[in-house]
């Protein structure tokens, strides 16, 4: 039986930290394992950390605008001027070729902002808005992840099981051809039940191994999944369990308050109200204090002036009043307003959308266990009728053709139940991903 009372979200964390292997050939590869190994190799997941990691940097009062801002300057220009100068006294005029002159100045410059509207402060809930948009973002791609690994495990399952029926159906065949082999010895039995039993043999073979076929491919399916060699040997050794105590209410309460799509769509809904925020603070008057030093020395070969020097400090208060700009900012807060609507009219498409295919899927979970109960008993009975039919040819009081419709009967039965039990564990998969309740 497999344990699915482990959150996902615990294997995500844990698989952060575990090292990624894959088990040995003769060992048996286990669900949460396969959920492990995917979450930490998976290169969409990677992603997503990184967008995380991203918006984590971002989110910061500096980022935002809300810090000084500190910056320095420095120039050292040498130049070489043509000098004439003419004073009212003729003795003191002087004229020059190629004066060299150098002008030095550096400063520091701080600028702090005091009030711009509050759009600084926005932006700081803006950017922890998006953070924890992302992270949602990072869940929802981690929650598919994990949902394709689970289905195409429990697939593997269930063609593997397919793949057993097809097996018994062999070995009963095999003893069906042995029976008229001794019959025939002794002058009991024809050769058209030889040649039938052999065919029947054949085509049960050739069955089985395009059935084979299925089950590596799931396989090699599943290894791509967990960003593995689709090469690797690996081991699938568990059954179908269908957990039959999923109520409706919980999943659909879950859905609106848990489901990480859900989530991710009332942030952006938060973001848009924050961006408004931002556009309406625009058409406040932005107040800056600044602050620095300077310094200016200038040099000359030749002129009434050789040196000049200027330094020290300086303070000042900057204030920027919008006063009318063709109504751009106006029009900016108009688009910003519907881009609200537009977020809150997607989350309620999107929780319609999970709501329906919940339903949806409920609907073919509860008719699925129905199902469930007619298909085991169905599975049972066509075991003993063909033991039963079996235990007759041997007597010679049942025909090939009721041993060959005994053995399709006992196929098709192992079929609907293997069917039933995974189209019924699909339909537990897909409700607990829609209430963000999956475990591996």
């Amino acid at each position: 039986m497999i344990n699915t009372s482990l959150k996902w979200g615990v294997l995500f964390v844990a698989a952060a930290f575990a090292p990624v292997m894959l088990p040995a050939q003769t060992s048996a590869l286990t669900l949460p394992a396969a959920v492990q190994i995917a979450l930490k190799n998976n290169f969409g997941i990677q992603i997503a950390k990184n967008n995380v990691t991203i918006a984590d940097i971002s989110n910061d009062y500096g980022y935002a605008g809300g810090l000084p801002t500190v910056s320095a300057t420095a120039t050292d220009q040498e130049q070489a001027t043509s000098l004439k100068q003419e004073y009212s006294n003729p003795a003191n005029n002087r004229s020059s070729n190629n004066a060299f002159s150098n002008n030095l100045s550096a400063s520091l410059n701080a600028s702090m902002p005091l009030y711009n509207g509050g759009r600084i402060a926005t932006v700081k809930k803006r950017l922890g808005a998006v953070e924890t948009q992302t992270r949602q973002q990072l869940s929802s791609r981690a929650l598919v992840l994990v949902n394709n690994v689970m289905l195409k495990y429990y697939d593997i399952i269930r063609q593997q099981s397919y793949a057993r029926t097809l097996q018994r159906s062999i070995d009963a065949t095999q003893q069906r051809l042995d029976i008229v082999k001794a019959q025939q010895n002794v002058g009991v039995a024809n050769n058209a039940d030889l040649f039938q039993s052999q065919v029947d043999l054949n085509t049960a073979s050739q069955n089985l191994q395009a059935q084979q076929l299925v089950v590596d491919q799931g396989k090699t399916d599943l290894l791509t999944l967990l960003t593995l060699n689709p090469d690797s040997a690996i081991a699938v050794e568990d059954t179908i369990v269908v957990d039959s105590t999923i109520q409706l209410a919980a999943i659909l309460d879950a859905v609106q308050t848990a489901n990480p799509d859900v989530l991710a769509a009332d942030e952006q809904i938060t973001i848009n109200k924050y961006i408004e925020k931002e556009t309406g603070a625009l058409r406040y008057p932005s107040l800056y204090v600044n602050a620095g030093y300077n310094y200016s020395r200038t040099r000359n070969s030749q002129g009434f002036s050789l040196l000049n020097l200027n330094y020290g400090p300086y303070a000042s208060v900057s204030l920027n009043v919008p006063i009318f700009n063709g109504g751009i900012y106006k029009r900016q807060g108009q688009i910003a307003g519907m881009n609200v609507k537009n977020a809150q009219l997607t989350k309620d498409t999107l929780v319609l959308n999970y709501t329906s295919n919940a339903v949806k899927n409920w609907q073919a979970y509860k008719n699925n266990l129905k199902q469930l109960q007619t298909a085991k008993a169905n599975y049972e009975l066509s075991q003993k009728l063909l033991n039963l039919v079996q235990q007759r040819f041997k007597l010679r009081q049942a025909t090939v053709v009721d041993v060959k419709n005994a053995e399709q009967s006992f196929e098709n039965a192992g079929y609907i139940l293997i069917n039933v039990s995974f189209a019924a564990k699909s339909a537990e998969v897909q409700l607990r991903r829609y209430a963000n309740q999956l475990g591996g």
